[in-house]
């Protein structure tokens, strides 16, 4: 019986675990706006040093995260 071939994506570095440090947020009053109140934060950077900075203090209390596409972050449509 003949074995299944698989495809497999592969890239230099791609078994490497990144090293990441914490990362805090801090929050630029000239560029916050709508409700002070509201809980919600809209975060640009890079996605997964902001997802860091997040999990320490959300862990398992964030409902929803959306991560834009490149179109959307610059502007291009």
């Amino acid at each position: 019986m003949a074995t299944k071939q698989r495809l497999e994506l592969t890239w230099v570095g791609k078994y490497e675990q990144p090293s990441l440090e914490p990362r805090i947020l801090i929050e630029d009053q000239s560029k916050s706006y709508g409700d002070k109140r509201s809980e919600n934060m809209l975060i640009h950077g890079d996605n997964l040093l902001a997802l860091k900075a997040l999990e320490q203090d959300f862990a398992n209390k964030i409902k929803c995260v959306y991560i834009g596409g490149i179109i959307e972050c610059c502007g291009l449509r």
